[in-house]
């Protein structure tokens, strides 16, 4: 593993009244971070630790897979919650159920997701073109959550395509009505997770948004990556998302990097079955045992990433149903294999970049205010 230490000499991250230290921040993704997950990763290091995308009307509704989502462990502290939502008066009831009942400690908007059922009715990356829109759900969130003293803030992407670019304007709209902070994912929507973040747009960002900090997100698989990421665009902290898929011990590696201290080394074969059986435990806890194991089999691929694990018990792992047999195979696992190079580079989804479905006559008026009819009830993406 590349030696990598630094102590930046930069102010601690705050987002309201809380230090992120390190400034690290997990990034909600849907069927990963849920409160198993964000445990297991907590135990590595600290930060702030985001839950899965919650819909605001799932919210207001009082769905009971969303309410079971928004589930925090309970050390977890602050709890911080990503609400997904494109009407300003649901939103605002979303946050001031969440607040008033003390669901959270941190409320993060979604303006970043690129998928075609969401963009189509104008959700997600397509919404911030949509100024004063934009404008109002971040506005009407945050009269919400100041009451109880719950910072709110926003993320969102560079922009729909390469020729419409919406993330300054974003930045300093959500600067202007309040949020405690703004996230970037260096990628337009037509990119969706395809190709290289684009860093210099968080450093053009950051000097767009002077009195709240600002948050870089997209291409940080190891300690260095963060570490470079921040000297090169000034960022105030870092957003992590596909990274630490199968590789949760990552959190204690970017703890150590902020901090100045020697990276540790990755972990041997022995010790990813350990975490692996221990993912599955909490898992297990939150579930139950047959949900636990069906959500644990997408994570196989990325435990075992570049270790010599052989095909058939690649696909036994991939078909596993109970704790017992996870056992039986995780001591069929070579526990001496150290950890390979091969485990440092991007994981999870990639694909490749397309046209960004929206609705008919969407990028005529930037100032137009409707609202668009992109919200349903299902919570986590």
């Amino acid at each position: 593993m590349e030696d990598v230490t630094a102590t930046l000499s930069k102010p601690a991250l705050r987002i309201g009244p809380y230090e992120v230290d390190p400034p690290v921040v997990l990034a909600p993704m849907a069927g990963i971070t849920n409160v198993a997950f964000r445990r297991l990763c907590r135990e590595y290091g600290a930060g702030l630790y985001v839950c899965e995308m919650i819909t605001a009307r799932a919210v207001v509704e009082r769905h009971p897979g969303t309410m079971h989502m928004m589930t925090f462990d309970q050390g977890e502290y602050p709890r911080s919650m990503q609400l997904y939502g494109v009407d300003p008066v649901t939103m605002g009831e979303a946050v001031k159920i969440i607040v008033g009942e003390g669901l959270a400690d941190h409320v993060d908007a979604n303006f970043g997701c690129p998928v075609a059922k969401v963009t189509r009715k104008g959700g997600g990356a397509a919404l911030p073109f949509k100024r004063r829109l934009f404008g109002d759900i971040v506005a009407a969130s945050v009269r919400a959550a100041e009451s109880a003293g719950v910072p709110f803030t926003v993320k969102f992407r560079i922009g729909i395509d390469d020729d419409h670019h919406t993330y300054l304007d974003a930045g300093r709209i959500a600067e202007a009505e309040g949020a405690a902070a703004v996230s970037l994912h260096a990628r337009t929507a037509a990119q969706r997770y395809s190709g290289q973040a684009d860093w210099s747009a968080i450093a053009r960002l950051k000097e767009a948004v002077t009195t709240i900090p600002v948050l870089g997100n997209g291409d940080i698989f190891t300690a260095a990556d963060a570490l470079r990421m921040v000297a090169e665009t000034g960022c105030d902290g870092v957003v992590v998302g596909r990274g630490c898929l199968g590789r949760p011990w990552l959190f204690g590696e970017l703890e150590a990097a902020f901090a100045g201290r020697e990276i540790p080394a990755g972990p041997n074969l022995g010790e990813v079955g350990r975490i692996l059986r221990r993912h599955a435990e909490l898992l297990v806890q939150h579930d139950g045992a047959t949900k636990a194991m069906r959500d644990l089999r997408k994570h196989m691929a990325w435990y075992f990433m570049g270790f010599p694990v052989g095909s058939e018990l690649r696909r036994r792992f991939a078909m596993v149903s109970s704790l017992d047999e996870l056992d039986e195979l995780i001591a069929q696992l070579d526990a001496d294999a150290p950890f390979p190079a091969a485990a440092e580079g991007p994981r999870g989804r990639q694909g490749s970049p397309g046209k960004v479905v929206l609705p008919h006559g969407w990028l005529n008026d930037p100032d137009d205010e409707r609202v668009p009819e992109a919200e349903d009830m299902h919570s986590g993406g």
